[in-house]
């Protein structure tokens, strides 16, 4: 019996260390390409987080594989507590300098990343491409205040709502995928064309602009207010503020020919700090 617990140790010993040269390796790696490349983790918390993970395993590790003197113990907990520490602090500085704002699709297969820097006030949205490593794609056009949500609207879709240093409410949308296979560009509005409607809510998509109409009252956002992200979502503004956010449903289809009957859902999502979701809803008609 205890020659079997001995065996078990021995074995997780074993896989803490591998564990801990993986830790390790990823680290050499992301050191290696970070200038090359120009990547960087999806949230720069997590160099240290490794790091203190790498640590924890090979600690763990050596306990479990080698016979050591209480009087080495002693001095490997100082020094892995030590170490623990300066990672901490390394952690919260960098925390106090880059503000980390990142959120998990759905389906877990993106990660939504913007990283603010706190003295300058300029954010940049990062778009992953190796996993955890990710690189600047293109810098927020206004600067974060405070207050700042992150809404999934589709497993690819990922509306970020903002208020403004100068107390206005803006939405950046990240999109990660496509509804029309990725063969060729296509414009939101005109794939949503027609009447759509939800729970108290009708969009109606016409040439003159799209038309929302919440609880009775209808306000026409002309195609020159209408703004495109990728090719899955648009943000309807009014006096250069965020007003409205329109995404394409997971089930929604793009067709060759725009007039087709539309099939699927869109999502139509309100520019507000206060808790909302995003409403679903059903195509009705042409206009």
């Amino acid at each position: 019996m205890k020659r079997n617990k001995n065996r078990l140790m021995k074995r997780i010993g074993w896989i803490l260390f591998l564990c801990a040269i993986g830790f390790f390796g990823l680290q050499m790696g992301y050191l290696l390409i970070q200038d090359r490349y120009q990547v960087e983790y999806i949230d720069n918390r997590l160099f240290y987080i490794i790091n203190i993970f790498c640590v924890i395993c090979l600690s763990l590790a050596i306990l479990l594989l080698l016979k050591l003197t209480k009087r080495f113990k002693l001095i490997g907990t100082i020094v892995v507590g030590i170490f623990m520490i300066i990672q901490i602090v390394l952690l919260v500085d960098s925390d106090r300098k880059i503000n980390n704002i990142t959120s998990v699709s759905p389906n877990f297969k993106h990660v939504f990343s913007i990283k603010e820097n706190r003295d300058s006030g300029e954010s940049f949205y990062y778009r992953s491409y190796y996993g955890i490593l990710a690189r600047p794609k293109e810098s927020l056009p206004y600067e974060i205040a405070e207050d700042y949500k992150v809404e999934w609207l589709a497993k690819d879709v990922a509306a970020f709502t903002y208020e403004t240093a100068e107390n206005t409410i803006q939405q950046f949308i990240a999109t990660y995928g496509d509804r029309g296979g990725g063969i060729a560009y296509y414009y939101v509005g005109a794939e949503m064309q027609g009447v759509w409607q939800g729970e108290n809510v009708e969009v109606i998509s016409d040439p003159d602009g799209i038309t929302v109409t919440e609880n009775g009252r209808s306000e026409l956002f002309e195609w020159e207010n209408i703004h495109q992200f990728g090719t899955l979502a648009i943000v309807l503004k009014k006096n250069n503020e965020a007003a409205w956010t329109i995404s394409l449903d997971d089930n929604f289809v793009v067709h060759s020919d725009a007039l087709e009957d539309k099939v699927g859902n869109i999502r139509l999502y309100k520019a507000t700090m206060e808790k909302n979701q995003p409403i679903k809803l059903q195509y009705q008609a042409s206009y």
